[in-house]
């Protein structure tokens, strides 16, 4: 199966900002604008006097809104109606499903991630598959909100999908049973004595959460861990305060993040010791986990961490998203709303992940994935994507992709891994490190 292009998507990351669209803010617009815009009156003119069918004038306007964002960036865009409701039910709420981030890419409904612990991700569903059929009816070309209305349905009951995954030859179908879908943004547990603090999504109280999370691993642990894994792997963004909050809890002094605009007063520091006094977990040693998932509020952790030294970010280079979008609601009722790009970010040293990314300090591979390295080659980031913002510095991203030597330490197959126990090559690296280094070498080696 061809696609057109399969670096059209439009990923669900983001750094949001909530902001409410008054009229005072907007009196600065052009004066000229009504001008500018006769062209617009005069095609819906046509459209309403001409077209085949009639045509009400709400879908004339929705149509207009969502194709001037569209011209903008990959990121900025109209919500309402499915749109606005799935935003709201990944902040908030619980439904049955299987469990999916997808998007639609060329006709083609796309997995940004599975949820961890879904039935999606126990299925072997992965990020980056493309979903052709359900149940045998080709979902191709069709709507996004149709095909996830399919997925969705009562909890025990089964869904064929078809799935067209880079690196096999042809698609496969994997059955799922559908499940109630608890959104978790955080989770915890203790493996080999070392805590690993998986947040999966920026939403409310991600910071809150982790702290806490902390609190009861150190419990676990009998009041003090020999080593912390903040696993942000597929994590596609969020809240961007519950980025700078996260931080915090490392964090003592210094720079967490800036967000710069268009005009210099709107430029926003956010610094350590402002949401969450004092190091929550000081004298323990820090691994952070990315992926090419890893976006946004992600690269936002994973960059004041790494450049504060208070961490070492392993894994693979993230997705690259260097820029913040604000949240305009367009009426009381908060049903529909506008979010646009209203500001690039830097980390701690004045670096912009835009394109380029988070580069880890220690670069591990996810062998225990037997499509990986087939997978990478087709891998979609934010410098792949139609009209997204250039980073600043004018970086070059594929030279960051131009090692091509096997690092001798990552040569076992999936097979040979599985046979080992082992499912998570990543994690484990990164428990083992932490459990054979102390925190005074890990430092130096950083």
């Amino acid at each position: 199966m061809k696609f057109q292009s399969l670096f059209r998507a439009a990923a669900l990351v983001s750094a949001v900002a909530l902001i409410p669209a008054t009229t005072a803010g907007l009196a600065a617009v052009d004066g000229r604008a009504s001008a500018q815009f006769s062209k617009l009156a005069t095609v819906y003119q046509l459209v309403k006097l001409r077209y085949v069918e009639k045509v009400e004038d709400d879908k004339l306007e929705e149509g207009a809104i969502e194709g001037m964002l569209a011209s903008l960036d990959p990121h900025s865009s109209f919500l309402s109606g499915a749109s606005m409701q799935r935003l709201n039910t990944m902040i908030d709420g619980n439904y049955s499903g299987l469990g999916l981030s997808v998007i639609m890419d060329d006709g083609a409904v796309k997995v940004i991630a599975p949820m961890k612990g879904s039935p999606a991700e126990a299925a072997g569903v992965k990020a980056g598959d493309y979903i052709t059929h359900l149940d045998g009816k080709l979902i191709y070309g069709g709507e996004l909100d149709d095909a996830v209305a399919q997925m969705r349905g009562e909890a025990g009951t089964n869904i064929r999908l078809t799935i067209f995954r880079s690196g096999r030859d042809k698609p496969f179908d994997v059955t799922v049973t559908r499940g109630v879908i608890k959104l978790e943004p955080v989770t915890w547990e203790m493996k080999d004595g070392i805590g690993v603090i998986s947040v999966n999504e920026f939403s409310a109280d991600v910071g809150t959460d982790v702290a806490q999370a902390l609190e009861d691993l150190k419990k676990q642990a009998g009041g003090k861990l020999n080593g912390l894994v903040l696993d942000l792997r597929q994590n596609p963004g969020g809240a961007l305060e519950e980025a700078v909050a996260l931080s915090d809890i490392f964090l003592t002094k210094g720079d967490i993040v800036s967000q710069r605009g268009r005009n210099v007063r709107d430029d926003e520091y956010f610094r350590a010791e402002s949401m969450i006094p004092g190091d929550l977990a000081k004298g323990v040693p820090v691994i952070v986990l990315i992926d090419a998932g890893s976006a946004s509020a992600s690269e936002i952790v994973a960059g004041a961490l790494q450049d504060q030294r208070r961490a070492v970010v392993m894994g693979e280079r993230s997705f690259g998203k260097g820029s913040v979008q604000s949240l305009f609601f367009l009426d009381n009722s908060r049903t529909s709303a506008v979010k646009i790009t209203t500001a690039r970010y830097y980390t701690p040293l004045g670096r912009s992940v835009q394109e380029g990314g988070i580069v880890p300090d220690i670069t591990v591979p996810q062998l225990s994935d037997p499509d990986a390295r087939r997978r990478a080659e087709f891998s979609v980031r934010e410098s792949d994507l139609r009209r997204h913002l250039v980073n600043e510095a004018a970086m070059d991203d594929k030279k960051l992709e131009t090692d091509s030597q096997q690092d001798p330490r990552f040569k076992m197959t999936a097979e040979e891994l599985q046979a080992k126990g082992i499912k998570d090559f990543q994690l484990y690296y990164a428990i083992q490190t932490l459990r054979r280094t102390s925190a005074p070498a890990l430092a130096k080696k950083r």
